[in-house]
């Protein structure tokens, strides 16, 4: 438990650190690591063993951010998709020289981490520069309310089902998939989810905001959402662990796993809420 509450001061001093830079050039190689990092961690559970489909992948789940955070292929007008089918020819080709070892679910499932994961943890940036896709329609404070919003709904749903769930956890919302989840510790991480983004809206919108992003009562529904596809997203990765017969993805740091431990929730959480602000803005 001791352990457990360091590392996670460690982690949050990470996230700290992580938006106080969150609009320095520095970000996309930050994001990039995270994904190199995350992408390993999948492979190596999966017990993918081609070095050469590794490294590959590797590469391509560290410049996907880049791309995305430095506009690298639009710079030479080059498309994106056609780039990724090349990818995927390469990977298979090198399935072929060590096919004896290798096989197609390997090759699938690096296909899968290398490209979903990296994109996934992209939209931090492009959550952060909604404000340049929507010019005049949010303010640069507002993107940076954005990327916290999913943050939060994010981690503080995990930390609050966590010890809510230790307290009064009685009734487990999937024994099968992780035993020590409960339903009493959802709805207490929600509800705290609630409180905190409620607490939050009200400091940018006093304190940062020239004009305000939205009512109060829409960080309710929005918040809880969130937590719940953050769950969702938690219990997903916890398939795949369970599928390989691993606890943790990595022990990057003692109690709370690897890199995809900790950002298994965002990956659901803040596409979800960039998805979300673009339709609506669509709309």
């Amino acid at each position: 438990m001791k352990q457990r509450l360091v590392t996670g001061l460690l982690w949050g001093s990470l996230a700290i650190l992580t938006m106080v830079f969150i609009f320095s050039p520095l970000m996309g190689i930050l994001i990039a690591l995270f994904s190199m990092g995350a992408v390993h961690e999948i492979e190596k559970v999966a017990g993918v063993k081609n070095t050469p489909v590794m490294a590959v992948s590797l590469i391509f789940a560290g410049a996907l951010p880049l791309i995305v955070e430095y506009k690298l292929l639009e710079r030479f007008r080059v498309p994106l998709m056609p780039v990724i089918a090349v990818y995927v020819m390469l990977l298979l080709t090198l399935m072929l020289a060590k096919y004896e070892t290798t096989k197609f679910e390997h090759i699938a499932i690096v296909v899968f981490s290398s490209i979903c994961v990296p994109y996934a943890l992209s939209t931090f940036m492009l959550l952060r520069d909604i404000y340049k896709k929507f010019p005049g329609e949010f303010e640069q404070s507002q993107g940076f309310y954005l990327f916290f919003l999913a943050l939060a709904c994010a981690w503080i749903t995990d930390i609050f089902a966590y010890f809510v769930g230790r307290k009064l956890g009685k009734h487990k919302m999937s024994p099968k998939i992780s035993p020590k989840k409960s339903i009493e510790g959802a709805v207490g991480g929600i509800i705290v989810t609630m409180l905190f983004n409620l607490a939050a809206l009200f400091i940018f919108t006093r304190y940062f905001f020239a004009s305000p992003i939205m009512p109060y009562w829409m960080v309710v529904p929005i918040s809880a959402a969130l937590s719940v596809i953050g769950m969702l997203g938690d219990l997903s990765a916890s398939v795949i662990k369970r599928n390989y017969g691993q606890k943790d993805f990595g022990t990057l740091m003692k109690g709370h796993g690897g890199i995809m431990d900790r950002f298994d929730s965002c990956l659901f959480v803040f596409p979800a809420l960039y998805g979300f602000v673009v339709v609506i803005q669509a709309i």
